[in-house]
């Protein structure tokens, strides 16, 4: 596994390694050993997988408030999607910023989300399918969002937005007043 960095400090990339022969692939999905670095003795709580019919769907910009923030791993398993975190942590100096890269299950790419940040995708390939490996449990009354269209953050999905469910289409936008996440 090989880590890398992005604009954003702590949000990583990592790249795996697909061994392909005439019998398929291999490739490790996780290896707390090769993450124990970004992981910072948090622990995998909970796994979700997520699968999307139609290109074109968002979902997301999602993030649980303390006390149940939460690290995530998400990986493409099937398919292919744009991936986006976006930092809210209220000390960050990229407050407000966002990144996205394609994740797909040829490139075996996962995105390592730390805590502080909200979380959303793009389906860029019919019938595609993300993997998320979470720090916390899911937590109800901690869920919040940010509206995946939000002026502040003008994100720029690569396709136009097919479908997005009413709880989603249901966030707020970023108000003047936000000040972010206290980690």
């Amino acid at each position: 596994m090989n880590i890398c960095d992005t604009p954003l400090q702590g949000l990583k990339i990592v790249d795996t390694k697909r061994n392909i022969d005439s019998r398929g692939s291999f490739s490790r999905w996780f290896c707390g050993d090769a993450l124990s670095a970004i992981l910072e003795g948090k622990n995998i709580a909970q796994i979700n997988s997520s699968k999307n019919t139609h290109s074109g769907t968002i979902r997301g910009l999602h993030f649980q408030h303390p006390p149940a923030m939460e690290t995530k791993l998400v990986r493409c398993i099937q398919g292919k999607v744009f991936d986006v975190a976006v930092d809210i942590r209220k000390e960050s100096s990229t407050f407000l910023q966002w990144f996205g890269i394609e994740l797909s299950a040829e490139n075996s790419r996962m995105m390592f989300i730390p805590q502080g940040f909200a979380h959303g995708f793009q389906v860029l390939a019919e019938h595609s399918e993300l993997l998320y490996l979470h720090s916390e449990f899911y937590s109800p009354e901690c869920e919040d969002g940010i509206k995946f269209d939000d002026p502040k953050l003008n994100i720029n999905w690569p396709l136009s937005c097919t479908d997005i469910s009413p709880r989603d289409k249901a966030h707020s936008f970023i108000t003047n007043d936000f000040e972010g996440l206290i980690l």
